[in-house]
């Protein structure tokens, strides 16, 4: 399409515009080759010559009938027409013998009733204005009279009218055929049957694409067929190019056919019998991420689809066989493979893919293990045998996908041939007229395999469409006898070559990439780009590596090659067939015959092949038929009717191939005028010639001659100009209109000029004279009022005169009379002063005294107050001493508390030590009883050594010496004991004295503190008083009648200002709850958080509140905080915050319901002396702050148990690495170094606690817990691995515990205790690991001297695992014998449990802080710039 050649200035125009597409101008300058231009919007821009095109000045309002008929033929014109008839409701239009139909998305029922057909029954064509029933009846009359098969092709996008065009033209033609429906027999009418049948090929054959939600994937071709006396006989529907690639492979977001999601949505009984549900979970439909379609209702969908199948004539069974294929193609896209037992072998994935193998099997009523060979296996028929080639994973992938493919196309024909006898056709017919219905070109941001068939289709169509186009033109050339041999038409062969062409064409080349296995989209890609480099068609995109563009008649489309490959390949399995012709389901095996011998082995074959095949079967159709056209175009993309989108509807004129139909017209004559319009138009070119001539074509011949034209032809009944001859026309025209116009003008404005001198002229003389006269006539008047003014002011004078003496004699006389009533006047006055100066030195005299009455009274009131206070102060002063005795007494409470604990110690000592003496003392007298009696053993009756008489027998004398000094031990020993049991009792009396001094200090104590409180009660009352007597004011003894009713002005006030205060309270807590989201840090080694939040709770009175949810809302920012549980310093921090608020609150939270008695007067001032530096207060716990104590212990004991969690998941890692180390090195000992990570790993979180300043009661704990998993990890390490239980391991662990001891002993013992101790287990195994000589431990000796700690179980588990040493050896078998024996009686494991935790109470928690500490806390952070949280700083 060319720009206009010549325009001048004034010439209307067309410019491209981003918005609308195509907008009108008129040009108001030319400079050269650039025009500006003034916009019908009121716009002016400057544009170029060769991007403008005329525009029609004559242009009729209601446009025209058939666009050949356009003065300029092109975009433009071509929508300005369409626009002009869609706005007067004239919704077709003609191109030649094209039928163009804009959908008004509203009823139109003029234009199709019954005698709307009747006329254009007898109506030759173009006769009426366009319709559907014109070409109908055009081709009708074409089959009759010439005996040729016709065919109309329909096309458009969905949404276009292609249904109701097709329906239209189906009722005219049965209008013609007389076969209409029959209803009292119950009969439909061909065309009522083809159009019932729509549902059921819509849910099987249409899916949602990226600009359609309905768009049909295949194409449709009606054939209504008629007999030898054009009446109809039958019909039948002819279905080509089905998109079988979507069954397997969907593109986000489009989706697969409507049959799978209306079987997915189908009632409860029907999805579980065939096993589907949620669409979400099938492979072949949960590649994309589209499943709903707006406004659609599945399970209705499903149930209506049933209804057309009911009406189509499918029973009931063969809708449940239908939907049971539909069901089993959905489970085979759930069966994935993984590899096999064999080499390039495969087999079911998982237990999922073979249950979805059973299911699918029983769908089909087909053997399982033989549909499974049939993925996994393939049968080669060779000359002499049959060979089973076993198939890898991804073969077995894609024969499952082309047996699914070959399923669905079986079943969709099978339907197709179903509603074809329901129909009924007529074999005997000789020629028909054929609707068909086809999907049209596509072009998406992203374009597959499938665009690409599509878009071949529609080249090959529009191939068909060109050649029928330019064979109008020649017929409309050579009726009219004009020479049109050097007219070059241009077709799309290049693009089809292109495409198809063997060898060497796109699908030829995608043919033989699909048969080599390692063939990638990449090797695909690279090759075209190698063999179509130079193709003009053909080009590689910039920055792409496996996408390529192809320039087709309705523009340039870039394709994704990713999956081409995948999509084009179709098997035909021989074995498929026979799987099915085999199935127990008659419907299944009725879809596949049986095969013969020559076509049982697998061979390669592909979809576009096939696709190609189909292509040419329907070009074959339309080629022994003579067609036409009818071409929807869809005017928005809203689907509401008066609503008109340029661009929409080009890129519709430009697919359909309209604006390919105005370029074959524009490469011969686009313009075409009858010689009557033509002269009649451009007579003004040459009018003398004109009017001397009475021929038309002699007429038409001088003008174009006039004109210096060149290239037109002159035909029989027509002027023939090229392209852009029009515009030279019109421009001469305008130009000597313009000139015409010109003088036109000169001659106006000059006649104009002259008729309104004269009229001028003929006005002035009257009212010249006019105004003489009037000039006249105002100087007499003013001569006369001169003279009357004269007259005037001698009256005025007089009168004046006498005004003013008059005036001045009543003036004296009132003057008079007012100094008279003056005098009078204050005579009286003086009179009043003197009476009321009286009265004010009376009550003046009565204030001074009250005055100073008031005054006497408030000067003793505060005297009162100043004894009071000072008597308080020593009442103070006295308590304080008090206290400090009260301290000292506690003091001394607890020193005889220790006493007493020791004296009880002591106590048990003795008792110990004298129990000892009793048993021997016991056995001392027993064994002297045998010689004396014991009567005997005081010491005053027992001899002395010396006094014994001497027998003679030194044996008898030396044992007789013997047993004397024995009973003087017994005796002494008595003695002892007697005075032990006397100190005994002496303590214990000690003890009860101590006892009751404490409980009496106790009392005294109680005593003073209720003391101390009615002192600070008296105190508060005093205040009051003293504050509620402002100075020098008079007490008030009862409250104002306001104060006693409640006036409603008060109440409204006070119910509008607790609002506020509510909304200000609520805005308070946002920004605490903001402020401590944050880490605020730390002071005087205190969260700064615990400090802001426990100060703000205590402030604003919380934890007295009823009801308050201030605590859920903390709960919840400590609940987001931990979220970040793998941070260990974050979660340190968070540990700090919580244990030290929980120790604030229960320092301050008392049980609800307990009321403590009310202090006194003195007893406040104490507290608050004594309390004016601390941070804890003690309040009266309600039930939220009770919750919320017991929630925050919970999260103490959650962040507690997460950093124990975490430090011992690192730790076990760190042991498993070391004994790693210990496993994989064999001839040396690995390096004591690798215990160096586990030091770093507890210093590290160590750190981490200390900086965050975390509890040392919790990190005490933390290590503990620590120590006690290192030595559950060691000791199950070395009994669970032989190569650990050695003597070189033990040396290897024993530098490892070594390290671990070192580390503790330089560690604060606040932070270790005696974490060391938990090592036992794994101390007391190395040692029996790093002994020497264990040949020589026996039982006894390593059950109680070795390794006492130790079970049986796992003694007998440490010698039999322990490896032989020939430096060290091993325990004897008869230690080992008896290990067994006792190990067998034992049920316990050898194993330690690593689950195990040391418990923590909240007291333990309250003995780590001190209220003292948080006294000198400072706040920090942008809180304490906010005025409502000053008291921060207090």
């Amino acid at each position: 399409m060319a720009g206009v050649s010549k325009v001048i200035v004034g010439s209307q125009v067309w410019l491209e515009d981003p918005e609308v597409a195509w907008i009108d101008g008129e040009v108001s300058e030319i400079r050269d080759q650039e025009l500006t231009v003034l916009l019908s919007t009121g716009k002016e821009i400057i544009t170029n010559l060769s991007s403008v095109y005329a525009k029609d000045p004559e242009f009729p309002e209601c446009g025209v009938d058939d666009m050949t008929r356009l003065a300029y033929l092109h975009e433009p014109g071509v929508l300005q027409n369409l626009k002009c008839r869609y706005d007067h409701d004239e919704i077709y239009t003609y191109t030649g013998s094209i039928l163009i139909a804009v959908n008004p998305f509203k009823r139109l029922p003029h234009l199709y009733a019954n005698d709307v057909m009747s006329k254009y029954k007898n109506a030759a064509f173009g006769e009426l204005s366009p319709h559907p029933y014109a070409i109908a009846h055009t081709a009708y009359r074409q089959m009759v009279d010439e005996e040729i098969s016709q065919s109309i092709l329909v096309s458009g996008e969905s949404g276009a009218g292609k249904t109701e065009s097709t329906k239209n033209l189906m009722q005219y033609l049965a209008f013609m055929g007389g076969r209409p429906s029959d209803s009292s027999e119950g009969k439909r009418s061909v065309e009522q049957q083809v159009l019932e049948s729509n549902p059921v090929l819509e849910a099987f054959g249409n899916a949602k694409t990226v600009r359609n939600n309905n768009s049909s994937r295949f194409g449709k071709f009606v054939e209504i067929q008629f007999n030898e006396r054009g009446k109809i006989s039958g019909a039948a529907i002819r279905t080509y190019l089905l998109e079988r690639s979507r069954v397997c492979q969907v593109s986000d977001p489009e989706r697969n056919y409507h049959c799978f999601y209306m079987l997915c949505a189908a009632p409860p009984e029907e999805s579980e019998k065939y096993k589907v549900g949620n669409p979400r979970k099938f492979h072949y439909l949960n590649q994309s991420n589209f499943y709903e379609l707006n406004g659609v209702d599945e399970s209705k969908e499903y149930l209506a689809t049933k209804k057309a199948m009911d009406v189509v004539g499918i029973s009931s069974d063969e809708q449940e066989a239908i939907f049971r294929v539909v069901a089993a193609i959905l489970h085979l896209g759930n069966i994935e493979f993984t590899k096999g037992s064999e080499p390039d072998s495969s087999q079911p994935k998982d237990d999922q893919s073979r249950f979805h193998l059973e299911t699918a099997a029983e769908l089909f009523m087909c053997d399982k293990t033989a549909l499974e060979d049939s993925f996994c296996t393939r049968v080669i028929v060779t000359r002499g045998e049959s060979i089973k080639k076993c198939l890898d994973p991804a073969a077995a992938a894609i024969c499952r996908d082309a047996f699914a493919k070959i399923v669905y196309l079986q079943l969709f024909d099978w339907l197709v041939s179903k509603i074809n006898n329901t129909i009924g056709q007529d074999s005997d017919s000789k020629f028909f007229i054929g609707v068909l219905d086809i999907y049209g070109f596509e072009s998406f941001k992203t374009n597959s395999f499938e665009q690409f068939c599509i878009n071949l289709t529609n080249e090959k169509l529009q191939q068909h469409f060109n050649q029928h186009v330019f064979k109008m033109e020649q017929e409309e050339y050579t009726k009219e006898e004009i020479d049109w041999s050097y007219i070059q038409f241009e077709d799309n062969q290049d693009i089809l070559d292109l495409i198809e062409k063997k060898p060497g064409g796109i699908l030829a080349l995608l043919d033989e990439a699909c048969m080599f296995p390692r063939s990638t989209h990449e090797t695909f890609a690279e090759k075209l780009y190698q063999t179509f480099k130079d193709h003009k068609r053909f080009s590689k995109p910039k920055l792409a590596k496996t996408d390529f563009t192809v320039c087709h008649y309705a523009g340039d489309v870039t394709y994704q090659s990713e999956f081409f490959l995948d999509k084009n390949k179709d098997y035909v399995v021989a074995e498929h067939q026979a799987l099915l012709n085999a199935s127990k389901c008659s419907f299944v095996s009725n879809l596949f015959p049986p095969v013969t011998e020559e076509s049982k082995s697998s061979k390669f074959s592909s979809i576009g092949s096939k696709f190609k095949q189909q292509l040419q079967s329907l070009l074959e159709t339309l080629s022994h038929t003579e067609p036409h056209y009818v071409r929807c175009v869809k005017p928005n993309s809203l689907l509401k009717p008066d609503i008109f989108e340029n661009h929409n509807i080009l890129q519709q004129l430009r697919c359909g191939g309209v604006m390919e139909a105005i370029r074959i017209s524009c490469a011969g004559f686009p313009t075409r005028k009858p010689f009557s319009e033509f002269v009649d138009r451009f007579k003004i070119l040459a009018p003398d010639a004109v009017e001397k001539s009475d021929d038309d074509i002699k007429s038409s011949v001088m003008l174009l001659e006039k004109a210096n034209l060149k290239g037109y032809q002159i035909g029989k009944t027509k002027v023939f100009l090229r392209a852009g001859q029009m515009a030279e026309l019109d421009a001469c025209r305008a130009e000597i209109l313009g000139k015409s116009a010109t003088k036109i003008q000169a001659k106006y404005l000059s006649h104009t000029a002259n008729k309104k001198y004269l009229s001028l002229r003929a006005s002035s003389i009257p009212i010249q004279t006019i105004v003489r006269g009037q000039v006249a006539r105002s100087w007499y008047q003013r001569r006369r009022r001169e003279v009357a003014c004269l007259t005037i002011q001698k009256c005025t004078r007089m009168f004046l005169v006498m005004k003013g003496y008059r005036a001045l004699y009543c003036s004296v006389i009132r003057l008079q009379a007012s100094i008279r009533g003056m005098a009078a006047s204050n005579m009286h006055l003086h009179k009043q002063e003197d009476d009321a100066a009286i009265i004010v030195q009376t009550q003046c005299r009565h204030d001074l005294a009250r005055i100073s009455f008031l005054r006497n009274r408030e000067a003793a009131i505060v005297t009162q107050s100043v004894c009071r206070r000072n008597l308080a102060h020593k009442e103070l002063t006295k308590l304080r001493m008090a206290r400090m005795a009260t301290l000292k007494l506690e003091e001394q409470i607890k020193d005889l508390t220790n006493q007493l604990e020791q004296e009880k110690k002591a106590r048990a000592d003795m008792e110990e030590e004298i129990s000892k003496l009793r048993s021997f003392l016991k056995e001392i007298t027993e064994y002297s009883v045998k010689e004396e009696a014991a009567a005997d053993v005081e010491i005053g009756k027992l001899p002395q050594p010396e006094d014994i008489p001497k027998t003679g027998n030194e044996t008898i004398d030396k044992l007789t010496a013997e047993n004397i000094k024995l009973k003087y031990a017994v005796s002494s020993l008595q003695l002892k004991f007697d005075e032990a049991q006397k100190l005994c009792e002496e303590r214990s009396n000690q003890a009860r004295d101590a006892e009751a001094m404490v409980i009496e200090l106790k009392t005294s104590m109680q005593s003073l503190q209720e003391k101390l409180c009615d002192i600070e009660t008296e105190e508060q009352i005093l205040r009051q008083q003293v504050m509620s007597h402002p100075s020098g004011g008079m007490i008030s003894q009862s409250p104002t009648k306001d104060q006693q009713n409640g006036s409603p002005q008060v109440k409204r006030f006070d119910s509008n200002l607790r609002q506020s205060s509510n909304d200000k309270q609520n805005e308070n807590v946002e920004a605490l709850l903001a402020a401590v989201r944050h880490e605020l840090g730390f002071s005087k080694e205190k969260p700064v958080a615990t400090y802001i939040i426990y100060k703000s709770l205590l402030h604003w009175k919380y934890f007295e509140a009823e009801r308050t949810s201030v605590f859920d809302r903390l709960i919840q920012v400590i609940s987001s905080a931990i979220e970040r549980d793998s941070d260990n310093k974050h979660m340190a921090y968070w540990l700090s915050t919580t244990s030290t608020l929980l120790f604030l609150i229960q320092k301050s939270l008392s049980p609800a319901g307990h009321k403590s008695p009310r202090p006194s007067l003195f007893g406040r001032m104490t507290q608050g002396f004594n309390k004016s530096n601390d941070l804890v207060r003690h309040v009266e716990g309600k039930y939220p702050a009770l919750l919320f104590k017991q929630q925050l212990t919970a999260y103490v004991e959650k962040i507690f148990a997460i950093i124990r969690n975490n430090l011992k998941n690192n730790l076990s890692s760190l042991i498993s690495y070391c004994f790693q180390a210990v496993r994989t090195s064999k001839d040396n000992p690995p390096p004591p170094s690798h215990w160096g990570i586990v030091i770093e790993c507890l210093n590290g979180t160590l750190t981490i606690l200390k900086e965050n300043h975390v509890p040392p009661l919790l990190i005490q704990k933390i290590i503990h817990e620590a120590f006690s998993n290192i030595n559950t990890e060691i000791f199950n390490s070395i009994l669970l691995h032989q190569e650990c239980c050695t003597f070189r391991s033990g040396e290897y662990v024993k530098a490892g515990l070594d390290e671990l001891e070192q580390w503790c002993g330089q560690t604060k013992n606040e932070y270790v205790g005696s974490s060391l101790d938990e090592l036992q287990h794994a101390r007391q195994a190395v040692g029996f690991l790093v002994t020497q000589q264990k040949t020589k431990i026996g039982y006894d000796e390593l059950t109680t001297k070795l390794c006492p700690v130790l079970g049986v179980q796992q003694h007998y588990r440490l010698c039999t695992l322990y490896t032989y040493d020939p430096n060290t050896g091993t325990v004897t078998p008869e230690v080992i014998s008896k290990l067994k024996v006792f190990a067998d009686n034992e049920k316990n494991s050898y194993l330690l449990d690593g689950n195990s935790s040391v418990p923590f109470s909240t007291d333990e928690i309250n003995h780590c802080f001190n209220e003292k500490d948080f006294a000198d806390v400072k706040p920090s952070g942008p809180l304490l710039e906010n005025p409502a949280f000053h008291f921060l700083l207090e």
